[in-house]
């Protein structure tokens, strides 16, 4: 493996402007096929294998694609909400006058298909205080027209000047997911960070060039490919938040180890080279395990979350390829202003002695005290993330929905008017799907089941039932008593699916219970199901290619066991903030409640991958260090001295990139941020940076032992570049001898 990239990063180096060429012309070309594309349609989201899936795919079946009621129907819709002055009711005379004037002149605005009147499709409270209008459209609710929504939004405001309290719920005026300034901010820590590490502009740049470039041309193909494959916008910002954050570290890790050896003395050429075969064989197995971390999400079942994994696994393979290929060729043209200034003048370089000296620095420093109290700081360490990963044992997954936006929203004022006036269950109705075609009286058995499942506890009403064409296929709402997100609400659920055999038997006709909140339910027993397995895959399959890495059996149990901590303490801090409401003010959390299902699913397989990077980037150097005959200690001791601070800049970059997402609007980009910079916080600076060498410490000898029966089958891979050897230069390294290559000798 070494050897390999060694003369693939020498090659690099010497077809520099070859290279560039052909990574700007891929630039270009997915530039300009995503420019060209079609666009992406909106979101859908299925659940194969859920009862509320089979439930809607009937619906698709047995109704005609817009039909009345049916939820084959693809146009936008959209509520108007009246809530009456206090004391008030809208059956009022003004009121209503009120209200019939609005919903007439929505009626007749161009695109609309139908504005029900509130007061014959009974749309009245009981009280009197709330009625709503639903608002029908013949487009999608991207494809609504401006002058449309200023219309709407013009008869809203009349109504307010009426007396009348007027919000518009549904997916017409809804508020788009938007990032902001914090995204630039976490680019410019990163920009920030490097400059110190690096004290190079041109080095400094280098990385974040290069990532910019993987990141454009992965976040250009999956735009080009969004209308073909269905790609949701959260695949794309998950894609560019991930391959910004690798690309930079992985080009910061080859940079830096090819400005060690050119420290060292070596030849730029050469220098160049023992980068990519040493830092880059370390980028190539960590990118190999978020890789593996991201596509395994594909075996959970879930055709979004696939879709994420896959588009995001592909980005961060993309931006290996360019840390191995499009670094090296960048530093053959930059070969000298890629060092700090102190190294550029080559009297003050270690060419002079062909040597570096071994410097102490806060890394060793750091490392010494940890081998020296190596139990007190692995307990303590252990404990902190414990004690954090507490509130992981309450995490309670759902849906977010109009419910948890800000109440500066006129979708989250009309979702709260219409529980006032409806209760709190109106907002999230089940989807009742009567199959009758078995049945000698379709209708009796579709009236008999609504009237059983009318009497079921739990249920405040149902509504009448509307058939399809043929008469065999029914659907009517189910009104709970409790809100959406409310556990009584997931009991009813389970108590009408359990009490259908009797109902079946009664009224002579299957049913199926379905409906926005059935499938979210459906969908967070799914995802919880499949947590475990997910889990037992992407570590296994870690375990086996850290086994081949390192050629040990307990450093990469030890690197399994202490992901699975920090990831516990990440979860932890997401439910403190978005379930409790730790920090939520201060975060930009508007309403806390159930983390989304498939958050915690979708960060494990992130965390993963990214835990395994610090792991394989910091132990490949104590290996390195001990394979050339170091003790146990003295080698974690010079693996710091060399990673340690690079390790650490990497995760500050990390931690600023994520961080930047956590001023998105969208929840579930918000929450994965959030997720993903605890994450890195928690593995990088407390289990890779301390866990680990007191571990490793505590092993001695033991850590790098293998049973010989296993050390047989298991393939060399030479990921410390043990095999490379290269003469330093001590003439300095002029620009005429960076063309000069020394082979790998073996």
């Amino acid at each position: 493996m070494a050897a390999f990239l060694d003369r693939l990063g020498r090659l690099a180096f010497r077809r520099r402007w070859r290279v560039l060429a052909v990574w700007v012309v891929a630039l270009v070309a997915a530039g300009v096929a995503s420019a060209l594309a079609p666009a992406a349609p909106d979101g859908s989201y299925s659940m194969p294998g859920t009862e509320s899936q089979r439930a809607f795919d009937l619906i698709e079946e047995r109704f005609p694609a817009n039909s009345t009621g049916s939820a084959a129907s693809e146009g936008a819709s959209a509520k108007l909400v009246f809530v009456a002055p206090d004391g008030g009711k809208v059956t009022d005379q003004a009121n209503r006058a009120a209200v019939t004037e609005v919903v007439g002149k929505v009626g007749g605005l161009d695109q609309v298909v139908r504005a029900a009147d509130p007061y014959g499709t009974a749309a009245v409270s009981k009280d009197g205080s709330t009625a709503y209008a639903s608002v029908t459209f013949e487009v999608k609710a991207k494809d609504v027209d401006d002058a449309v929504k200023q219309d709407l939004e013009q008869a809203v405001d009349e109504g307010r000047d009426a007396g009348l309290t007027v919000e518009v719920g549904g997916s017409v005026l809804a508020t788009q997911p938007s990032g902001g300034a914090t995204e630039l901010v976490g680019v410019v820590v990163a920009a920030v960070v490097l400059l110190i590490t690096f004290s190079s502009l041109a080095a400094a740049g280098l990385p974040l060039l290069t990532a910019l470039i993987g990141v454009g041309i992965g976040a250009a193909t999956i735009m080009a490919l969004s209308s073909a494959l269905g790609l949701s916008s959260a695949t794309s910002t998950l894609a560019m938040m991930l391959g910004l954050a690798v690309g930079i570290d992985y080009a910061m890790f080859i940079v830096s180890r090819y400005r060690e050896e050119r420290s060292r003395g070596l030849a730029p050429q050469d220098a160049a080279g023992v980068a990519v075969g040493t830092a880059g064989s370390s980028v190539v197995f960590a990118g190999l395990t978020v890789v593996i971390g991201l596509a395994g999400l594909s075996v959970v079942g879930i055709p979004t979350l696939t879709q994420m994994g896959l588009a995001a696994a592909g980005t961060v393979a993309l931006s290996v390829l360019v840390a191995v290929t499009l670094v090296p060729a960048l530093l053959g043209i930059f070969p000298r202003a890629a060092l700090a200034r102190s190294e550029r003048r080559p009297g003050r370089r270690g060419a002079r002695s062909g040597t570096v000296e071994e410097k102490a620095n806060l890394g060793s420093r750091w490392a010494r005290l940890v081998v020296r109290r190596p139990l007190l700081v692995l307990l303590a360490g252990v404990a902190a993330l414990g004690v954090i990963a507490l509130p992981a044992a309450q995490l309670h997954l759902g849906t977010a929905g109009d419910g948890s936006k800000p109440t500066s929203t006129t979708e989250r004022r009309a979702y709260d008017a219409l529980a006032d006036g409806f209760g709190p269950g109106f907002n999230g109705p089940l989807t009742i799907v009567v199959d009758a075609k078995a049945a000698q009286d379709p209708k009796g058995a579709v009236e008999a089941s609504a009237r059983e499942i009318g009497a079921v506890d739990g249920v405040v009403s149902v509504s009448e039932a509307r058939f399809n064409t043929a008469g065999d296929t029914a659907i009517f709402s189910a009104t709970p008593a409790t809100d959406p997100q409310d556990e009584r609400t997931s009991e009813l659920i389970h108590t009408l699916r359990e009490d259908r055999p009797t109902i079946e038997t009664t009224t002579g006709a299957t049913f199926m219970v379905s409906g926005s909140t059935a499938g979210n339910i459906d969908s967070d027993q799914k995802v919880q199901g499949a947590l475990i397995p997910y889990l037992g895959l992407v570590v296994g399959l870690a375990f086996l290619l850290l086994l081949i890495v390192f050629r040990s059996v307990l450093v990469p149990l030890k690197a399994a066991l202490g992901f699975l901590l920090s990831v516990l303490a990440a979860l932890g801090a997401v439910v403190a903030v978005f379930q409790w409401g730790w920090l939520a003010d201060l975060l930009g959390v508007h309403q806390t409640g159930p983390i989304m299902n498939t958050m915690p699913i979708v960060m494990v397989g992130i965390v993963f991958g990214l835990a395994m990077d610090y792991e394989v980037f910091l132990v490949t150097r104590i290996r390195e260090a001990h394979l050339k005959g170091e003790r146990p200690g003295q080698a974690i001791v010079s693996g710091f001295r060399h990673s340690a601070r690079v390790v650490a800049a990497a995760a500050v970059i990390m931690i600023s990139v994520f961080s930047g997402f956590i001023g998105v609007s969208e929840p579930m980009i918000k929450m994965i941020g959030f997720g993903l910079a605890t994450a890195v916080l928690f593995d990088a600076l407390v289990v890779r940076m301390t866990i680990v060498p007191a571990v490793l410490a505590l092993l001695g000898e033991r850590a790098w032992a293998m049973p010989r029966w296993l050390e047989r089958i298991v393939p060399r891979v030479d990921v410390e570049g043990h095999a490379l050897t290269r003469e330093p230069d001590p003439a300095g390294a002029t620009p005429g001898e960076a063309e000069r290559s020394v082979l790998p000798v073996h």
